[in-house]
């Protein structure tokens, strides 16, 4: 019974965080200013060119040359900060915001350590994560297992925010397709750079929520095995906006407004059903199961206000051979209390591959 009784807790204060941020005036809600016109049928357009009908057909990406600077050095530790130009085509550039059009990255390495012997995880951000501190400590007691950390600022977010959007809240909805299609670029090409430039022996790719939707997506679509790391992640933005918490922080008068301005008058459910196809393309499970599925580790919550349980019941069933962990707890409470779990399966999921043949 009283496991019961958590378990509600948990629940309870992902909705009470949620009121607080969401439902107040505080910041404004997402996609105040509509859909985003043109720039949303470009997207839908170039998400759909992700699968090519030949396998192979979209590798290798960009090779990425980031300037770096030392941040700080220990004995046994490194941490540099990194700059590269956004690998994205010229269309997705365009699409774009200036302030996103250079990508920033915190990277930490052991020191001594052949690059061959150590595995590399790519984090990506979750919705609001707008530094790399959070990620660079959930990184940094790995690298005693010489395990190093990449962390990804991820376009609208951090130095990469557009002048007019207000913390997190992105103006269109075309800014979310476009957020994750750029990272999925950024982090392919930072895969890339770290295998034939770098040299690493394994690597994989991690994220929270919104970052694991796309640590899934990126996994799916890379060419060799790597680790999947997906934590408190939907299979789809559909949930997150039409099902969980963040519904209440949708501006769906204002999506109402700019589709009678475009189209034709709808009523609220109507509205929602448009935003239901397209975030559909954001569905993991249309996404090609990964290389090595045995190194899939899904961590999910079991009280969690943001995703379902079916939802990540949805992405085990599509990717068979992956595995699921369950934490006690809701999105908020795990999030803040659960990182030994979150390390503990970047741990296990390197360890489910082979170390790369040295080319020395």
């Amino acid at each position: 019974m009283v496991t019961v009784n958590l378990g509600m807790l948990h629940y309870i204060l992902d909705h009470v965080y949620g009121a607080f941020v969401h439902r107040t005036k505080i910041t404004p809600p997402f996609f105040s200013r509509g859909w985003g016109g043109t720039k949303l049928e470009l997207l839908e357009r170039l998400i759909s060119q992700l699968f090519p009908e030949v396998e192979g057909q979209n590798w290798p990406p960009s090779l990425i040359q980031p300037i770096w600077r030392t941040v700080w050095e220990t004995q046994n530790a490194c941490l540099r900060e990194g700059v590269f130009r956004t690998p994205c085509d010229e269309q997705l550039l365009s699409a774009l915001p200036p302030e996103s059009h250079n990508a920033r990255v915190a990277f930490l390495v052991p020191k001594d350590v052949p690059p061959q012997k150590m595995a590399c995880v790519v984090h990506l951000a979750g919705t609001g994560d707008h530094t790399f501190e959070r990620r660079l400590r959930l990184g940094g007691p790995l690298l005693k297992q010489n395990i190093a950390t990449m962390v990804l600022e991820s376009p609208f977010y951090g130095q990469r925010r557009p002048m007019l959007q207000r913390g997190a809240k992105l103006l269109c909805v075309s800014d979310l397709l476009l957020l994750g299609r750029a990272t999925i670029e950024e982090a392919r090409s930072l895969l890339y750079w770290l295998d034939s430039e770098a040299g690493f022996g394994k690597m994989g790719v991690c994220g929270l929520s919104m970052g694991g939707v796309h640590a899934a997506m990126v996994g799916s679509l890379h060419p060799t095995p790597v680790a999947t790391l997906p934590f408190l992640s939907p299979h789809s933005a559909v949930v997150a906006f039409c099902e969980g918490i963040l519904k209440h922080a949708t501006a769906w008068e204002a999506l109402r407004e700019d589709l009678a301005a475009k189209e034709a008058a709808m009523t609220l459910e109507e509205v929602r059903e448009r935003m239901r196809n397209v975030l559909s393309l954001t569905d993991v499970t249309r996404f090609p199961i990964p290389k090595n599925p045995n190194a899939i580790i899904f961590v999910a919550a079991t009280d969690d206000g943001y995703i379902p349980k079916h939802s990540v019941l949805e992405l085990q069933k599509a990717w068979p051979g992956s595995e699921v962990r369950w934490v006690t707890g809701g999105h908020v409470s795990s999030f803040l209390l659960h990182n030994n779990e979150f390390r503990k399966a970047i741990v296990d999921g390197l360890n489910r591959l082979e170390w790369k043949e040295s080319s020395l």
